[in-house]
């Protein structure tokens, strides 16, 4: 019982929090968040992935174009760490899964023992083979549906936080908008690959390695949609 007390009261601290930081900004639209470093945006930890052996850079002689540049004067794609360029986020899946799972079983055991040495007659008319004798019958049936559909179109400008041996880039953006009291929140990280950057400087997201996109939203609408933490922890606790 003292577990279940001392559970609820921590409860309620930690979520008093939240609650008394909520009625402070009753009436007011929700903060953003300050500029930061970007490569802090999902930790300071650097990417560390297999590379090749690096190759001796090829010297161009009497030649005014250089390896890999898309103008004549000067390269405009990022490829150093700083530089910004942008992702183009287009996402348009659906998915319709469909499982039904049907299962029964029916299984009998029976000895046939009659007689028991003689013993039988102490068990009170309970012969061998009723004791013996094991029936069981077993039946499960699941179906289960999915349906989802997501439609994403937006664009990001992103920072190089990192060039890896090999040529590639890590980068990171976020873009925070308010609107009415609400705020929508754009995360974007991954690798990708210095020949995949467009002459404009653009890059999809289906060219970005270890791609992590998160777009949500913080503030009264988003508020209004999430269930109440004492929810929540019915949700958890509550066995069936």
């Amino acid at each position: 019982m003292k577990k279940w007390l001392l559970l609820g009261a921590m409860t309620l601290i930690l979520g008093g929090c939240g609650t008394f930081q909520k009625i402070k900004d009753i009436g007011k639209a929700p903060e953003l968040s300050p500029m930061q470093n970007p490569s802090e945006v999902y930790g300071r930890r650097p990417v560390v992935m297999p590379m090749p052996a690096p190759e001796a850079a090829q010297q161009q002689t009497n030649s005014l174009w250089r390896t890999g540049s898309r103008t004549f004067f000067n390269d405009q794609r990022a490829n150093n760490v700083g530089d910004i360029l942008t992702v183009a986020i287009n996402i348009s899946d659906s998915a319709n899964v469909q499982n039904t799972t049907e299962r029964s079983r029916s299984s009998a055991e029976d000895s046939d023992l009659s007689n028991f040495f003689g013993l039988e007659n102490h068990l009170g008319g309970i012969t061998p083979g009723a004791l013996t004798s094991l029936g069981s019958t077993s039946s499960n049936r699941g179906a289960g549906t999915v349906v989802r559909s997501e439609t994403i179109s937006l664009t990001v400008a992103a920072i190089v936080t990192q060039v890896l041996p090999n040529g590639n880039m890590v980068i990171a953006g976020r873009q925070e908008v308010r609107i009415n009291h609400e705020i929508r929140d754009l995360l974007i990280s991954g690798v990708v690959r210095p020949q995949d950057i467009s002459s404009n400087n653009i890059i999809a997201h289906s060219q970005i390695a270890e791609a992590r996109i998160s777009y949500g939203g913080r503030g009264i609408i988003s508020d209004a949609q999430n269930p109440r933490y004492g929810q929540e922890l019915y949700d958890i606790l509550f066995p069936f």
